[in-house]
């Protein structure tokens, strides 16, 4: 193998999930046991988000939380609420800078997503509640309408 190969060999991008695990769980149900006698179907609302963090040379901990709530419309009660954060941690080398992001806000994240639903709906049953299935996600998606958002942020126009 001549020397320009080796390189070449030596630089070719690195990407592995060295570990994956529930970072943290919690699960309240502040109306029990009277909630468990309600008929009425609750609503559920969502909150997502996603971060990563360097822990080492070419490693990185990326993590998805989810913040689950279900309430009763009519009578603005919660019903339940859970909130996971699902982690892994990343090996990644010799990706360009520009690249990193991407992949640390799109890839690992689309990665981990499956594992955080199962979290989440096994969470809900073992609460003694129907399963909560969460949508498939594409965070492909929603890093181009950040992205969007915080280009068009400093063209909007200042009030004083």
């Amino acid at each position: 193998m001549s020397e320009e190969a080796a390189a070449t060999s030596q630089e070719s991008p690195v990407f592995n999930l060295e570990k994956l695990y529930v970072k943290d769980i919690s699960l309240e149900i502040p109306h029990a046991p009277g909630i468990f006698l309600e008929r009425e179907a609750p609503q559920i609302e969502l909150q997502l988000n996603s971060q990563a963090a360097p822990v080492g040379e070419g490693v990185f901990e990326v993590t998805v939380t989810v913040t689950v709530t279900a309430k009763l419309k009519e009578q603005d009660k919660v019903m339940f609420l859970i909130e996971v954060k699902q982690a892994g941690v990343f090996q990644i080398h010799n990706v360009p800078q520009e690249e990193l992001e991407p992949v640390l806000a799109v890839v690992c994240p689309n990665m981990l997503y499956p594992y955080l639903r199962e979290v989440v709906s096994d969470v809900s049953v073992r609460a003694g509640f129907a399963p909560v299935l969460l949508n498939p996600l594409n965070f492909e998606v929603l890093y181009q309408q950040q992205k969007q958002q915080q280009a068009e942020a400093p063209a909007a126009p200042t009030t004083h």
